[in-house]
């Protein structure tokens, strides 16, 4: 089995080997290198001189069937600021891409990267910048990352240290510009890109751009780029500079209103959750919402503006309603008192925010949120395209996070994903847009099994009273990943765990009464509930016989407030991965209706997951085994190998458990996923499996 090593990518140096373009030596060189540098195997074949920049992307590009962008040509490349716009420099930074250019024709956004391979990064960026497809070119990961920070950072240095002294620099020539190749021969799947004219040209200005009122500048004049050290380079003269005018101004960023900026967004997220701090059952549901909100409208390919614009409403939705009835469309439609106490109030977060000065896209999107699309909503008797998206996904939302997250909604249990996502369906064509409503589906099902199979978020339980002390806890907790629930006795928290859910309990000693947190930990060891959670106590109280106390009960810490979040949330996921490594870990189950198996396997080789996925249908059972995203074995009753995978491959019902810490000791498959899948896809189409 060929190893690979995600950190230094050292599938490169595997391929590389095996075609005969380095030898054994060689490579052994370079992985020692990157391991012990902790660099990419592509800057180790560099740095060694074992490879060339432009035979090493050549190599790449075609084993990806892309084009590839040479350091060179992407130091000098002048993107687009709308162009930069689509892709935000966290997600940038994340996954290693950097955006060159966009095609408004077809919707085709061309971005560089190390990996064109990785479907999930392009998946996310697709997601992020609203377009229809992703091209991924091929370039220096050390490339990229000097394209973020001269682009995004404004570091005019950041290409200095990968290039030899190049005399000076035109900084209005055209990205990847060179003179035209007379000539030249048939073009090969690999190449390096010459022209900007070979891919798409950049949008027109948008409805949101507002005009730069300044003067246009003139084309800068050109720059030199400092040199690194003796010894010197000598250049040969420099040509006359070639005098570009341009015929408009340079195309301004996209400039949104004041209460559309992602500062005012996020105020509107911290100010929601201490609002809604003492909400029963409902805590941080209208942040649950925009997140929702801002998922869907990036699946359908929203614009900035309304992506804000829908996002501050579902913030915004429950401001002034916070009585007895919890007002969604579907509790609206379905009761004669909610229908009563929303007529009375769906005006009142309008009321409430009058002089703060709301877009109108957002006014439209909650005033319009109890409409109906079969017309018999309100207040207006709107229906179907008539009402507003931005109310038509809001009501979509808002009872989707409802069902999943309150558990005094009309089926008085907390739903999960798949079953509410039924719920939505049955309602489908008369309170909910169809069209929304099946994407939402697919949106949220597949989103919550992918990150249920890649381990991407443990759920956490905060126990405290105060919620001053949690908010801002929990908003770190979050931003590292975590899924918070937030409980405020003792008796409360006791129901969240004995879901069996939680992965850690972080709770002060003194709740309802004093030193109940205590109480509810000798109550979970005695009577079995959470005994396998990892368990903190974080508390104001210092005294010796306390702390002692809690540690004879088994907890994993003892931590005194005020703490460091950002400290805390990573010793947190330690402590969680240690207990897992140390008790054999814990699983991800499901239905293959929820998801597919093709679908499963794709995500578990795009995460490179070492695992089994374990498979039972009526009486029958089998077993997939994953090293490193590699399928490399599969048993299926009597049946072993490709026979046995085939055969699983076209189960449409059954269930399924994912075990993350099953170490493969043999192998019967040596066929990549990819080619195992489109085999499969073409025996099911054929009729032959």
């Amino acid at each position: 089995m060929t190893s690979t090593r995600s950190g230094i990518n050292q599938r490169i140096a595997d391929r590389l080997l095996a075609q005969g373009q380095i030898d054994r030596e060689q490579h052994a060189r370079a992985v020692d290198y990157a391991s012990r540098r902790k660099m990419r195997i592509e800057e180790a074949l560099i740095e060694l001189d074992l490879l060339n920049e432009p035979d090493l992307l050549k190599f790449i590009a075609t084993v990806h069937s892309t084009r590839f962008v040479s350091t060179e040509k992407l130091s000098k490349a002048v993107i687009d600021a709308r162009v930069l716009a689509r892709v935000p420099v966290n997600l940038a930074d994340l996954y290693g891409v950097f955006p060159v250019l966009y095609d408004d024709k077809v919707g085709a956004l061309s971005v560089v990267t190390a990996d064109p391979d990785n479907d999930v990064a392009l998946q996310e960026v697709k997601l992020s910048a609203a377009v229809r497809e992703v091209r991924a070119l091929a370039a220096r990961p050390a490339a990229v990352r000097a394209a973020i920070a001269l682009h995004y950072r404004g570091d005019r240095a950041a290409f200095a240290a990968l290039l030899r002294p190049v005399g000076f620099v035109d900084l209005n020539e055209d990205p990847f510009e060179r003179k035209s190749n007379a000539g030249r021969g048939p073009e090969r799947t690999s190449r390096s890109i010459t022209s900007l004219a070979e891919l798409p040209p950049s949008p027109p200005p948008q409805a949101w751009d507002r005009p730069d009122p300044s003067p246009p500048m003139p084309p800068p004049a050109r720059v030199p780029v400092v040199a690194p050290p003796p010894p010197p380079v000598v250049h040969a003269p420099a040509p006359m500079p070639v005098i570009k005018m341009p015929s408009m101004p340079p195309p301004a960023a996209p400039a949104l209103p004041p209460t559309a900026m992602p500062e005012f967004i996020e105020m509107l997220n911290v100010l929601g959750s201490l609002l809604e701090s003492t909400r029963q059952d409902l805590r941080g549901h209208s942040a649950t919402v925009a997140r929702i909100t801002r998922k869907t409208c990036e699946r359908i390919g929203l614009n900035p503006l309304q992506i804000a614009a829908f996002t501050s409403a579902a913030y915004l939705h429950d401001l002034g309603k916070m009585g007895a009835y919890h007002l969604t469309a579907l509790n609206v439609a379905e009761y004669e008192g909610h229908r009563v106490a929303a007529t009375k109030s769906v005006d009142l977060p309008l009321h409430l925010t009058e002089s703060v000065g709301l877009i109108a896209e957002t006014k439209q999107t909650i005033a319009s949120m109890y409409e109906r699309y079969d017309g018999q909503g309100f207040p207006n008797g709107q229906s179907g395209k008539e009402i507003p998206l931005g109310a038509r996904i809001l009501s979509v939302a808002d009872t989707y996070a409802d069902l999943t997250q309150n558990p005094r909604n009309p089926y008085r249990k907390i739903l999960r994903p798949f079953e509410a996502c039924e719920v939505l369906l049955k309602y489908r064509g008369t309170v909910f847009d169809p069209n929304i409503v099946d994407l939402f589906k697919q949106a949220m099902t597949g989103e919550d099994m992918r990150a249920k199979l890649l381990s991407d978020r443990h759920e956490a339980l905060i126990i405290d009273p105060d919620p001053e002390e949690t908010t801002v806890l929990e908003l770190r907790l979050i931003e590292h990943g975590f899924e918070v629930k937030i409980a405020r006795s003792s008796a409360q928290a006791r129901k969240m765990i004995e879901t069996g859910e939680i992965a850690v309990v972080v709770s002060e000693i003194d709740l309802e009464k004093p030193e109940a947190g205590l109480v509810l930990r000798e109550a979970s060891l005695k009577e079995g509930f959470g005994r396998e959670v990892t368990w903190v106590m974080l508390t104001s109280k210092t005294d010796r016989g306390t702390a002692q106390r809690a540690f004879d009960l088994g907890v994993d810490d003892f931590v005194l407030k005020p703490v460091s979040t950002d400290i805390f949330a990573a010793k947190l996921r330690q402590m969680i991965e240690r207990r897992a490594a140390n008790s054999g870990g814990r699983g991800v189950s499901g239905s293959l209706a929820e998801m597919s198996l093709p679908d499963m396997v794709q995500i578990l080789w795009h995460g490179r997951k070492t695992c089994a996925l374990r498979i039972s249908a009526g009486a029958s059972s089998g077993e997939i085994d994953f090293a490193e995203g590699q399928v490399v074995d599969a048993r299926w009753d009597a049946l072993r190998g490709e026979a046995a995978f085939y055969k699983m491959i076209t189960l449409m019902e059954g269930d399924f458990r994912l075990d993350p810490t099953f170490k493969p000791t043999s192998r019967s498959i040596q066929a990549s996923p990819e080619a195992l899948l489109l085999e499969g896809m073409r025996r099911l189409d054929e009729g032959s499996v």
